[in-house]
Formats: C-alpha cells, sequence, structure tokens
C-alpha cells in the first residue's frame, strides 16, 4: 500500500521531463481533456469529501494512539461519561446534549451483535448506524426499537444469514467499515452517574462469540494511512488517494457503476492508484479546479440553506433519502458531520439574521418564542452555539454552549409567558442571564436540535422563530 508521501512532487528538471512523458502514456491511455479532467475531479471530490473527512476523525478516535482525541480500538465502545466542550476539536457542529458514546466496526470477518439494557420510557437514547459513505442506514434507540433494551446484529455486505435467536433485529450495513454514534440523554448535571450506569450496559460481541461458537479466520490486518488535515481537505489531491483506500471496503452500490467508470479513469476507485506524478501540468490545474468548483456549488447550497430552501432533513439520511445527492452529502459533513436524519432530528440552524445578514457578536440578537410554539418533540429541543469558521463551540465566562429544554425551569418567562433568549458576546445584564446564550466575538452560527421531532415539525406545520438583531 502507498502512503500519502507519494504526494511529493519533484522539482528537478530531469523529473519534470520525467512527469511530462507519463503523463502523455496517461493521456493517450485516457484520452482525457483538461475539461472533462476537471468536471470528473468536483464529481469525485463531491463524492469523496465526506467520506474521508469522516475518515480523518475515525482515525483520530479509533486509530492514531497519539492523538489527543484518541477513545479507543476497533471494535469496542467508548464511552465519554459527559458532554463535549470547546476542548473537543475533531468532529465540527458536535451535540453538546447527550454523553456520547462511539464504535468503529470492521465487520470483513462476521457480524457484531449490540446489547441495550433496560432505559426508563422517559429518557431518550439513540444508536445511529453510519456507513463509511456517511449515510445514516439504520437506528437503534427509543424511536425505533423501544426502550425495552435487547440485542441486534449488524452485518456487513457479505453477509447472508439467518436472525440468530436471541437477536430482535438484523441492520445491513453498506459498507466493510462503519461507525456507531449512542446518544443517552443526560437530565441534567446531577443526573450524570445514572447516566454513566447506562452506558456500563452497552455490550458488544463478535456474533461467534454471542452464539459460543469458535471465531472465523481473521481479515487481514489493516493498514490505516495518514489522513489529510483539516485544511488540506478544503484544497488537497490527498482526498483522491484516501477515496481509492476508503473504497476497497465500498461494493459498488449498482447506482454508481457508470460513476465509478468515470472515477477510474483519471485513477480513483479500489485497488487503484492516483499519482500525480502520471498527469501533465494542465490536467493537473484542472483537477484543481474541478475542487474549486466543487466549493462553489457548495457556497450555493449555502445560500439555498440559509433561505430555508434546503434544511437538515434534506441532507441527512439515507442513500434512498438522499438519491445520491453528492453535493448534499458534503454539504452535511461540512456543517455537521454525522448528522441525524430527518425523523431522529431536525437541525433548523441560524446563519443569517432575520434581515438575512450573518450572524456575527459584534451584533446583539434575540430569539422569542411565542407562548405554545416552542420546538414540538417527543424528547427533547435545544440551541447550541458555533465558532465560525471553526464550527466547534467556544468558550465564555458561564461555560454555556447551549440552551435546551430540561433547562425550562430555569429560564424568566416574558409577560405573555412566551421565552426570549438573548444571543450576543457580552453579558445581557444579571437578570436577563438565564437566558443568555454567549456569543463569540466574531461570526457564528446557532443550531437548533429537535431530537424525535413531532410531525407538526417534520411536515412544516411549526417553524423556527427568526433571529432578530436588536
Amino acid at each position: 500500500m502507498k502512503t500519502l508521501h507519494s504526494f511529493k512532487l519533484f522539482v528537478t528538471l530531469g523529473a519534470v521531463l520525467m512527469i511530462s512523458a507519463l503523463a502523455l502514456t496517461s493521456c493517450a491511455k485516457t484520452n482525457i481533456t483538461p475539461d472533462q479532467a476537471r468536471a470528473i475531479a468536483k464529481e469525485a471530490y463531491l463524492y469523496g469529501y465526506p467520506m474521508v473527512d469522516g475518515y480523518r476523525i475515525m482515525h483520530d478516535y479509533f486509530v492514531n494512539r497519539e492523538s489527543a482525541e484518541f477513545k479507543t480500538t476497533w471494535n469496542q465502545i467508548y464511552n465519554m461519561p459527559r458532554v463535549y466542550t470547546p476542548d473537543d476539536k475533531s468532529v465540527q457542529g458536535p451535540n453538546s446534549d447527550t454523553p456520547y458514546s462511539q464504535m468503529a466496526l470492521d465487520l470483513r470477518a462476521e457480524p457484531f451483535v449490540l446489547t441495550v439494557p433496560p432505559i426508563e420510557e422517559d429518557r431518550y437514547f439513540s444508536i445511529q448506524l453510519v456507513d463509511l459513505y456517511t449515510y445514516n442506514f439504520d437506528y437503534i434507540g427509543s424511536r425505533t426499537t423501544g426502550n425495552d433494551g435487547g440485542s441486534f446484529l449488524i452485518a456487513g455486505p457479505g453477509w447472508k444469514g439467518k436472525t440468530p435467536k436471541g437477536v430482535k433485529k438484523v441492520f445491513h450495513s453498506e459498507t466493510e467499515l462503519m461507525l456507531t454514534i449512542y446518544r443517552t440523554q443526560l437530565f441534567n448535571p446531577g443526573d450524570l452517574d445514572n447516566v454513566k450506569k447506562i452506558m456500563a450496559g452497552y455490550q458488544v460481541q463478535p456474533l461467534s462469540a454471542f452464539l459460543g461458537q469458535p471465531a472465523p479466520k481473521a481479515p487481514p490486518a489493516i493498514e490505516f494511512p495518514e489522513p489529510p488535515t483539516k485544511e488540506e481537505l478544503q484544497k488537497s489531491l490527498k482526498v483522491f488517494y484516501l477515496m481509492n483506500f476508503l473504497l476497497q471496503f465500498c461494493p459498488t452500490h449498482p447506482s454508481e457503476q457508470e460513476l465509478m467508470a468515470r472515477f477510474a479513469s483519471i485513477g480513483i476507485g479500489a485497488g487503484k492508484t492516483f499519482e500525480v506524478s502520471n498527469f501533465p501540468p494542465e490536467l493537473m490545474k484542472a483537477f484543481g479546479d474541478g475542487i474549486a468548483d466543487a466549493w462553489a456549488d457548495f457556497n450555493s447550497l449555502m445560500e439555498r440553506s440559509n433561505t430555508g430552501e434546503v434544511t437538515s432533513g434534506d441532507v441527512f439520511g439515507t442513500r434512498e433519502v438522499l438519491k445520491n445527492n453528492y453535493l448534499y452529502r458534503m454539504g452535511a459533513a461540512v456543517l455537521g458531520i454525522w448528522g441525524n436524519s430527518n425523523d431522529e432530528a431536525m437541525y433548523p440552524s441560524y446563519f443569517v439574521d432575520a434581515d438575512g445578514k450573518k450572524l456575527d457578536g459584534a451584533n446583539r440578537y434575540t430569539l422569542r418564542f411565542a407562548p405554545g410554539q416552542l420546538p414540538p418533540v417527543h424528547a427533547f429541543w435545544s440551541l447550541t452555539m458555533y465558532e465560525l469558521p471553526s464550527r466547534l463551540l467556544i468558550e465564555n465566562p458561564l461555560n454555556r454552549y447551549l440552551l435546551n429544554s430540561p433547562m425550562l425551569p430555569q429560564f424568566k418567562r416574558d409577560a405573555d409567558g412566551g421565552l426570549t433568549f438573548y444571543i450576543q458576546h457580552k453579558s445581557p445584564g444579571k437578570a436577563k442571564e438565564s437566558n443568555w446564550l454567549p456569543a463569540p466575538k466574531g461570526p457564528f452560527y446557532v443550531a437548533m436540535r429537535l431530537y424525535w421531532p413531532k410531525t407538526e415539525a417534520i411536515e412544516g406545520e411549526w417553524k423556527e422563530p427568526p433571529m432578530q438583531r436588536m
């Protein structure tokens, strides 16, 4: 397996001549024009960005033991008995409502069985099942399987077995490697010990161990390449190299046969080698222009999102929901990778105020819910502050990163029973601090989360109120 060092460009004249000769040979074989290369590179970048960004985080969490974000090894559950804070920097747009448990599964040899303890009915939990494409292919949890507990089997694309005795349901991943994200509701800081007890009851076993049978032959060890940094992801051709590594664990979906054939024309695909030295300068420039075109499309998507034309429900979900819309999948990864599907959680977000101007801590804002117009949910709702462009939580004097429905008793109501929140950098005054969501000095956005939203939210009968600049 080649490493990312294969991306080094040679600068000596002799090397340049050698590269040009190789490139002409490559072009003769593929007959790719710069315009075609630009279009394919754009398409491949839109397709691959979410996969590579997801791999970047998984590498931090489950591979790189030197990373400050390292959690545990593959096929083991990591329970984080706290909520996310500004110290957590790998994942953009993290929720700070629910302590997380996380696990990366390698399904090549056999399925795994996840066992969940019984959980009280009024406590929300979910286990999000995410494949390497970043599709949410299914859920275990309060909404889908209930709070009674039980065992559930997660199988890879090659497994054709029957549902084993003692297993409530079988879930199938399109990809051989995948991620599970557990969210367990925390009612208040004093509730943390109860959450820890629930987390201790989350278990995982290979199917063979669950059945008391001999384990199958172990698959070959995976040599995980170093991922690009967040900054490199913005424009580096390393994205295409990492796509080749990841696609070996992703059997081609029938709907993407032609797509993979186009990618193959520039050396992208499972088992292929994307070598920059095989292309002349004009094609190298075309690849870079294709990446820039992808970001231009993303910026247009953001404008559509700001007007409400595109919502979180459009960009997070299954392959069937997204209908292979790779721009939407990339948008979801940039804004908040591994966000929930619409039925599980909605994310009405504020990037601009009621006048369409971008939010900035230099200004002061209010967000008012009229009487009876709080977000309609079966579980709970929240408002979380994120700094831009990092999309991370921010330090503030109150160590308060969100406002949510479990905090309702501490909020001060308006005279008519409504609820007004103050979104600004400086304190609105002691009398209003209970309703204050601290903002950074500069650009920011606020994400609303509706966990297990009710029908009126999903169908648009309820609308989030506008962010008003004071």
